[in-house]
């Protein structure tokens, strides 16, 4: 006679099985609880909590960050006052600060006196006192000693090492909520480009920043190659590193051609840097780019051997102006009749790049002084696409040869119905 399952199981002990395999257990309480941890829908009636973001839209609890730069771009001195607007709970950087915070910032690259400069540098610029920071603000610049958080472990498996176990216990004794690791690579033993050792780091992380209910921040290195604004996949090494955060940004100096948009010059292009969400994948990225000015603050710590102190760079926001800013339907229908009624012998304006005495952005720039040619090229090619501005061929009096013009479309001007 055949045994059933329940022969079975009774016979290897395993009274229990069936429902181990069906992957439930009674818990006692409403419905099931699993091994997977799936839910009904249907009985999920409890309010969902909100994400609990710090500071704009950059930092959140139980989220990892990043902020992936050039060296030298300035990645350092926006995340120290980003951690000083948190501390403070003061708008430094014109991005909102939902609760203050106690902040510990790591370096991992530089010595306790150079980040000690790096936040000097700040506070004094922010007119931030050191008692309104005592209790909210904790440096750690423990190089070597303090080791890393994840290292190559015994037939090459991956092993947690000291240095997470010190994070872990400081922002148990701190009560920290946000923590910054500067820079990313400084913070494992293992191969960066490699895709499965990255993700492990990545995933460890994040395991930390739920666990700790922290927002965890690593700022990151760019590979080698042409900037590229929002581009994420601009970090090095592996591209499980960008993957695995969820709020990616980079950080990118302001290129000629913007300097040339915004009237910049030259000589200062580099130090106004972009912020660009590169990877947000919960929260709307940014209709626009996040400005900030580099500034080199002195602080006054001269002495015998160096009477001149050191000038350390700290961040301020910077509000780019815009091309339309300022500019009334009045002023551009001002703007437009001047274009329209040509330069006065016989001659119309032209949008074409190579126009020198006809050239159309000039008449912009009579009437709006501030805007560079960039800005007034930039208007007068708007108007041609929309069809305000319309090209007409006419015979030139001073060449007698057909050539084209600018005219008005009426119809479009600003102010007019259905415009």
């Amino acid at each position: 006679m055949a045994r059933d399952a329940n022969d079975i199981l009774r016979e290897n002990g395993e009274a229990n099985l069936r429902e181990r395999i069906d992957g439930t257990r009674q818990t006692g309480g409403r419905g099931r609880e699993t091994i997977l941890g799936e839910w009904d829908a249907g009985d999920d009636t409890n309010p969902v909590p909100p994400r609990q973001w710090l500071l704009g839209n950059v930092f959140c609890r139980r989220f990892v960050s990043s902020l992936i730069a050039d060296g030298g771009t300035g990645k350092t001195a926006l995340r120290v006052a980003q951690a000083l607007a948190l501390a403070t709970g003061r708008n430094l950087t014109g991005e909102y600060v939902f609760q203050r915070c106690r902040v510990l910032l790591v370096s991992l690259e530089d010595d306790k006196d150079e980040l000690r400069r790096r936040v000097k540098a700040a506070m004094l610029h922010h007119d931030v006192s050191e008692a309104e920071v005592k209790g909210w603000l904790f440096l750690a610049a423990p190089g070597g000693k303090a080791g890393k958080l994840m290292t190559p472990g015994d037939k090459g498996r991956v092993t947690t090492a000291g240095l997470a176990a010190a994070l872990k216990q400081t922002v148990q004794r701190r009560k920290v909520d946000f923590v910054c690791l500067d820079p990313f690579v400084k913070t494992h033993g293992l191969s960066e480009n490699d895709n499965s050792l990255m993700d492990q780091v990545i995933e460890f992380l994040a395991n930390l920043a739920i666990e700790m209910n922290i927002a965890l921040d690593v700022p990151h290195h760019t590979a080698k190659g042409s900037a590229n604004p929002g581009n994420a996949d601009r970090g090095r090494g592996a591209s499980a590193i960008k993957d695995g955060a969820r709020l990616v940004y980079t950080l990118t100096t302001m290129s000629d051609d913007e300097a040339a948009t915004f009237g910049v010059p030259p000589a200062d292009r580099r130090l106004y840097v972009r912020v660009d969400a590169g990877k947000v994948n919960i929260a709307p990225p940014a209709a626009a780019a996040k400005w900030f000015r580099l500034v080199n603050v002195a602080l006054g710590n001269g002495n015998d051997l160096y009477p001149g102190g050191d000038n350390v760079q700290t961040v301020e926001p910077w509000a780019a102006p815009g091309t339309w800013e300022g500019l009334t339907d009045e002023l551009v229908n001002r703007i437009l009749t001047d274009i329209d009624a040509g330069t006065g012998d016989g001659e119309l304006y032209s949008a074409a790049s190579s126009a020198t005495s006809r050239a159309a952005w000039k008449v912009v720039q009579k009437h709006a002084a501030k805007k560079t040619e960039k800005q007034c090229r930039d208007m007068v090619a708007t108007w041609v696409k929309s069809g305000l501005l319309f090209k007409e061929t006419y015979r030139s009096p001073g060449t007698r040869k057909d050539q084209e013009g600018l005219h008005v479309d009426d119809m479009k001007r600003p102010g007019k119905v259905g415009t």
